[in-house]
């Protein structure tokens, strides 16, 4: 049996390191190109990729999947099963008629919630407590193929979207290895979705990023948590980009009476930059002014012209 590994960032790289040491047969990996990766702009491969290279396996990375070309290349493989996993492009009818045992994707939410393309992220950003991992086939729609199972994983007061995949790349590759064996003897039984009660999860935006402190502590210390190691938070400090990379658990925030208005600086300390939000404070533990590298925010505030006082905005 011939398996097309479909995958692009490390959260895929669990389940298809679990394939070969299973023993399946991958015929090919097809991921996303390489892109140019930080101040350098050096051009990096995916981790998939580099999975997939360690192990021989031949890499597709078509621009576009839906083309003529991509479709016909990869129709050379004959592949029976395709599997996918994050792999960051929708896949045209055309492929997802290709295997003749259909195609499966390792989904990071507990479908029909958090359909799309950052649902980890937005689980968190959101305050969920729980999420999880949906094994399913696939279909035209976003995400609205039936289900084979799923498998929760709480979310801790502490994870951010960086632990939280890490986590959530390993449940889906137990789950994956687990049912497929059951799905190649014919017997699995798929769940179709329940359409009124699916949500969405689209990709995070520039906007996602933006911190307003008018909304709660809870709330901002959540979007922060969302947006790591990837983005991070961010708002302005002199109308330069300030970002916040991490700040403390808010706990049970007591309602404010102080008239500061939200995003003003209350404290500067060993501990931290306190700020007022919607309903209360948040401190900053790790931030990066513009032009500079992230930073204790202990250390920032030993060398910084910020003061009590001043509107982050």
């Amino acid at each position: 049996m011939n398996i097309v590994f479909m995958g692009t960032p490390a959260f895929a790289v669990p389940s298809l390191d679990m394939l070969l040491a299973e023993g399946y047969s991958i015929a090919a990996v097809v991921t996303q190109p390489d892109r140019p990766q930080g101040r350098k702009k050096v051009l990096t491969p995916t981790p998939v990729k580099e999975a997939a290279l360690r192990h021989g396996i031949p890499v597709l990375q078509p621009q576009r999947l839906r083309s003529p070309e991509a479709v016909a290349e990869l129709a050379e493989y004959k592949p029976d099963l395709i599997i996918t996993a994050a792999y960051g492009q929708i896949l045209p009818k055309s492929v997802l008629d290709m295997p003749t045992l259909g195609c499966l994707n390792v989904h990071g939410s507990l479908l029909p919630a958090y359909r799309g393309g950052a649902p980890i992220q937005r689980s968190i950003i959101n305050g969920e407590s729980v999420t999880g991992i949906t094994l399913m086939y696939m279909a035209e729609g976003l995400d609205t193929g039936d289900m084979i199972a799923k498998a929760e994983v709480p979310i801790q007061d502490d994870d951010t979207a960086g632990t939280l995949f890490e986590k959530l790349s390993k449940v889906g590759a137990e789950l994956l290895l687990r049912e497929l064996p059951r799905l190649l003897q014919g017997k699995v039984e798929a769940e179709p979705q329940d359409e009124s009660k699916a949500t969405y999860a689209p990709n995070l935006t520039r906007d996602d990023e933006k911190i307003d402190w008018s909304r709660t502590s809870r709330e901002i210390y959540n979007q922060i948590r969302g947006l790591v190691p990837y983005s991070g938070g961010f708002t302005l400090w002199n109308g330069d980009v300030f970002k916040v990379w991490e700040a403390a658990n808010p706990g049970s925030v007591q309602a404010s009476s102080s008239e500061e208005q939200p995003g003003t600086v209350l404290k500067l300390d060993d501990k931290g930059i306190v700020v007022r939000t919607g309903d209360g404070t948040l401190t900053l533990l790790t931030v990066q002014p513009s032009g500079k590298k992230a930073m204790d925010a202990a250390q920032f505030v030993r060398g910084t012209s910020l003061t009590v006082g001043t509107v982050l905005s």
